[in-house]
């Protein structure tokens, strides 16, 4: 099917698909983060608030998720320019 666009079109197309699958795979890192991190540091019954050992914990494995995560998109990023720089 993708033979019957113009070549704009295709790559329009192959990049919105990446994105598209960009955006999965972070909804997926996101519910891991919320399932891992729940998991680890909520040890006692919901109430209406977190306990401050809980909170703690929640913020450390929250801070390192987000530095694992910018890690990450920036080497993709430099991935993405070399890449780019080959063609």
């Amino acid at each position: 099917m993708a033979e019957k666009f113009d070549e704009a079109t295709q790559k329009e197309l192959a990049s919105f698909l990446e994105t598209q699958q960009a955006i999965a795979r972070l909804n997926s890192s996101i519910q891991q983060l919320t399932t891992t991190c729940w998991d680890k540091c909520v040890t006692s019954t919901p109430s209406t608030r977190f306990s401050r050992s809980e909170e703690n914990c929640l913020a450390n494995c929250v801070g390192r998720f987000l530095d694992t995560s910018l890690f990450m998109v920036q080497q993709l990023e430099e991935k993405r320019i070399q890449h780019q720089g080959g063609r």
